[in-house]
């Protein structure tokens, strides 16, 4: 059996339009605004943001700074680093994670889960942990995009 290898860029291709298209935003700020919903008080690190996001830094602080200028996102100093920083999601920016969310969730379904069988989609799970886990080494001193 074959795998086409571009179906990771066909389902991000097709995600990023449905995002820009019915929210104004790609993917990756979306992505951003939900970790960022889920997380206690709404507040993240900005380091801890970057590994969750598997971005560099200098690609969260563009993001993070594109989204400051809209309202969605603050940054605030973080008391015990004074090096650091946390993303904080503003009330506008979590109403407009909360409208963009229907239409969002709609397009993954539609994309992959109406495609698949129940048995197809708990092994998708199966495989893309067992992938996931050779893909993030951990302490091996690797070239990961959030230590950059």
């Amino acid at each position: 059996m074959q795998v086409r290898p571009l179906s990771q860029h066909a389902l991000e291709d097709s995600l990023d339009r449905q995002l820009q298209r019915d929210a104004g935003m790609p993917h990756l700020y979306y992505g951003l605004l939900v970790r960022l919903s889920e997380a206690p008080r709404r507040r993240m690190r900005m380091t801890e943001l970057a590994k969750d996001a598997k971005i560099t830094r200098s690609r969260l602080s563009h993001a993070i700074a594109r989204m400051e200028k809209n309202g969605r996102v603050r940054r605030e100093d973080c008391a015990s680093d004074r090096r650091g920083q946390h993303a904080c999601l503003t009330d506008e920016g979590y109403e407009v994670l909360g409208k963009a969310a229907p239409g969002h969730v709609a397009a993954v379904r539609q994309a992959i889960f109406d495609r698949l069988t129940p048995d197809q989609v708990r092994q998708l799970g199966e495989i893309t942990h067992i992938m996931c886990d050779g893909l993030q080494p951990d302490g091996s001193g690797a070239d990961l995009p959030w230590l950059r």
